[in-house]
């Protein structure tokens, strides 16, 4: 093989030291591959469910609706409480409700006549509860990962998401088409069991001594600290702009029709996360990246235009590929704003800003679809997708010239990372006994 192509290879190639040097990440990385399938299975089971039950579309969209407020309330609440408890408490307590939500989902599967109302209360209380884990298991994160592989973690990670997003759903349909929902959810509380078992043998991660409790204080702390820091502001408003403006895959069934490839409506919906795969596969090169501000940035920027191609190409290939473009950009800017988060975020409010992590990146996506509906309403599919996809390009250099911080961010120098990997250094210098990784 050509040195060049090798030099090539070894620049791109994914960076798995996270796995080989932390057991605990191992444990939870392992761990989360499984539940994921099992939630994304669930995630095509309801709807469609919900759909055979009722035959109307209005129920179908009331489950997202059902979910929005546990999403909000339970995400800020969840990070106050992984700040102030044992983190794996907290995640093994969440994983054995989801567990039984999903036996719940299931046996309400197998009735004679199954109940509607189950599909609205128990997938509100399953969001509610995987909302209150993710700041712990993403505070948790931190704690195992060394401060120089935080981004060769955000690159597995993102790997681990958009493996899951391809294959999983596909799996989930044709389980529901084949066998039923009933089968779907089973398999879903199964995957439940098997995380939970990898899940036992993580070490307890107990709060800092001087934790605040769980409080409105607290909550209130948290976002103090976030917008006091502009560089960490910039990583949230950057991607709510960016999926606020440009996100419209609510309109991929109209641009399939228009297009007159019905049978394209699959590669629409799955091209996003093969581009966000294809660049987690080949994201080594990020690990070397030290002005994550700017790559956000630039990722965001090319989101947006990529959308605003779409909207403007005409052939069914080369829109597939625009999405997939698109997705690899906003892959690349996950990357960089997770890797800016756990290497300049202190311990002790981990948990707290990752609640507000999660209503930034969960938020963006449910307001980008609403905007989409509105603006192709107004003007049609294509000038939906095109203005949006420059609305978020101008917001984003505008919200780059209002956070010269943001934009200047570097990991080499920036105080925030600096105080944080001197503290890690100093943490880890201790008694391994007393700071186990």
């Amino acid at each position: 093989m050509p040195a060049g192509v090798k030099r090539l290879l070894r620049h791109v190639a994914i960076d798995v030291s996270p796995l080989r040097d932390s057991h605990d990440y191992r444990l939870l990385f392992v761990s989360g591959v499984i539940t994921m399938f099992g939630t994304f299975i669930t995630m095509v089971a309801v709807p469609y469910q919900m759909k055979e039950l009722t035959g109307s579309y209005l129920a179908v969209g009331l489950v997202s609706l059902a979910e929005f407020v546990p999403m909000v309330v339970c995400g800020l609440w969840g990070g106050a409480i992984a700040d102030a408890y044992d983190r794996r408490t907290v995640i093994l307590w969440s994983e054995v409700v989801l567990l039984v939500t999903s036996g719940a989902l299931m046996a309400n599967a197998l009735l004679p006549d199954p109940q509607v109302w189950v599909l609205y209360v128990v997938g509100a209380l399953s969001t509610g509860v995987a909302c209150l884990q993710r700041p712990s298991m993403e505070a948790v994160f931190q704690q195992v990962v060394t401060y120089e592989r935080q981004g060769a973690a955000a690159v597995l990670t993102s790997l681990r998401w958009n493996f899951g997003a391809i294959v999983a759903p596909a799996l989930g349909g044709l389980l529901v088409t084949t066998y039923g929902s009933a089968a779907a959810y089973g398999l879903d509380t199964l995957t439940f069991v098997l995380s939970l078992l990898l899940l036992w043998r993580i070490r307890p991660r107990p709060p800092a001594g001087h934790a605040a409790p769980a409080s409105l204080k607290s909550l209130a702390e948290g976002v103090r600290y976030a917008v006091g820091r502009s560089d960490l502001m910039g990583t949230y408003l950057v991607d709510i702009a960016a999926m606020v403006f440009a996100m419209a895959t609510a309109l991929f069934p109209f641009l399939a029709d228009e297009l007159g490839a019905p049978h394209a409506l699959g590669l629409l919906y799955s091209a996003g996360a093969v581009g966000a795969l294809v660049a987690s596969l080949t994201g080594g090169w990020a690990t070397r990246v030290h002005r994550h501000g700017l790559g956000v940035i630039v990722a965001a920027a090319l989101w947006g235009a990529a959308v605003a191609l779409a909207g403007l190409a005409t052939n069914v290939w080369l829109i597939v590929v625009c999405i997939a473009l698109a997705g690899a950009a906003d892959m690349i800017s996950g990357i960089f704003r997770m890797t800016m988060w756990n290497q300049t975020i202190p311990q002790e409010l981990r948990g707290r800003l990752a609640g507000i992590e999660l209503l930034s990146y969960a938020s963006g996506p449910m307001l980008g679809n609403a905007r989409a509906g509105l603006m192709a309403n107004l003007g049609g599919t294509r000038f939906s997708l095109g203005a949006g996809g420059l609305l978020c390009v101008a917001a984003v250099l505008s919200l780059t010239a209002a956070l010269p911080k943001f934009r200047g961010y570097d990991a080499r120098t920036d105080e925030h990372a600096l105080a944080e990997k001197a503290r890690r250094e100093a943490s880890a210098a201790q008694p391994a006994s007393r700071h186990p990784s």
